[in-house]
């Protein structure tokens, strides 16, 4: 079977940004399961492993305006120290669920001053070119439970 729009495919990858340096990996994490079309991966991948069968081996450099898009300045700003109440140690890199007019969003503490801390809306790969080594280990039909659910259940996938 082809990878096509609603298959689960299970794959196998490592990701790399332009320095060759390893972001991420399933390695010793078992593969990744997801539902192709629904989302559960970047675009970039998706158009990547389309048409694809298990046992392909796929290489996709993936642009970010197709992963985790362009990084935008306006997503980060300085917030007074005051707003972490109840936190007893905040450290650069910590991240926190903010609440803007567009609704929840991950910020992650960048830089910290006296009074003031700076966070960053924007997603950690924000602008970041990704290179993926993956391996194709399967491709089935989704059950009607995945499609209704909209991810993939079982080994590599949502457990409820």
């Amino acid at each position: 079977m082809k990878v096509t729009e609603n298959a689960v495919v299970v794959i196998d990858y490592t990701l790399k940004d332009n320095d060759g340096e390893v972001i991420d990996s399933s390695e010793g994490a078992g593969p990744l399961a997801f539902l192709h079309g629904a989302g559960n991966i970047i675009p970039g991948l998706e158009d990547a492993l389309l048409g694809k069968e298990a046992g392909d081996e796929v290489q996709a450099s993936i642009e970010p305006k197709d992963a985790y898009g362009e990084r935008v300045e306006d997503m980060k700003q300085e917030v007074p120290k005051e707003l972490f109440g109840g936190i007893d140690k905040i450290e650069v890199g910590m991240q926190f669920q903010s609440e803007t007019d567009a609704g929840p969003v991950m910020v992650t503490v960048v830089e910290m001053g006296e009074e003031m801390i700076t966070v960053d809306g924007n997603h950690p790969l924000a602008g970041v070119h990704l290179n993926f080594d993956v391996t194709v280990r399967e491709v089935r039909e989704a059950s009607e439970e995945e499609l209704e659910h909209g991810h993939v259940h079982g080994e590599g996938g949502h457990h409820h």
